[in-house]
């Protein structure tokens, strides 16, 4: 039971981690890069609505309510991500961020909803006809969450740094980060099946 446990966890942990699917860190950089750790509870709670349309529509794909196509999917995955990071350039120093409950949120779930379609194959022949397919999902979903934490909270630590240790100004920080996440998003845009 512990086993199991800790193997969905680990696979939730390694699903944000991987490599070679590097597109949900690029997410979680943009969504961070705009905020200090005096923002944590902000932050946290971006991350948490993200996992939450993640979760969502896998518990939806895994019991058939939703079928969209993989192409469609890997084309709108690095659209989310360009979306912010765009948005990002455009409204940094401006204070858009702060905004109590807007379109951060609305589209983060979004977003989240999206990236969690993208896996939704892969979750599938990893729960099988297995019953506990909501245990393994949540499992899986803390996983996720745990991972996320750790990417924000480098995202977070690498802010302080540059912002206080090489002086850099937030401005400048967040456009810089955006700016090359725009530059990593746009060749995955390219070589979507849609745009090919």
């Amino acid at each position: 039971m512990l086993e199991e446990l800790w193997f969905n966890v680990q696979y939730g942990i390694n699903h944000v981690l991987d490599i070679n699917a590097y597109d949900h860190v690029l997410f979680l950089i943009v969504l961070t890069v705009p905020y200090m750790f005096k923002d944590w509870k902000r932050v946290f709670l971006l991350v948490t609505v993200f996992t939450v349309g993640h979760t969502l529509s896998l518990i939806l794909a895994t019991y058939g309510a939703v079928k969209i196509s993989g192409n469609i999917i890997e084309f709108l995955i690095p659209v989310t991500i360009l979306i912010v990071a765009l948005f990002n350039v455009f409204t940094s120093g401006k204070g858009a961020q702060k905004e109590k409950i807007g379109i951060l949120f609305i589209s983060t779930l979004f977003f989240g909803l999206v990236h969690g379609l993208g896996f939704a194959r892969e979750f599938k022949l990893l729960v099988g006809n297995d019953d506990n397919k909501i245990i393994t999902l949540l499992e899986f979903a803390l996983g996720i969450e745990l991972a996320q934490v750790i990417i924000v909270f480098i995202v977070l630590f690498l802010g302080y740094l540059t912002q206080t240790v090489f002086r850099f100004s937030k401005r400048d920080w967040i456009m810089v980060v955006s700016a090359i996440v725009v530059g990593l998003v746009i060749p995955m845009l390219l070589n979507s099946p849609l745009i090919k």
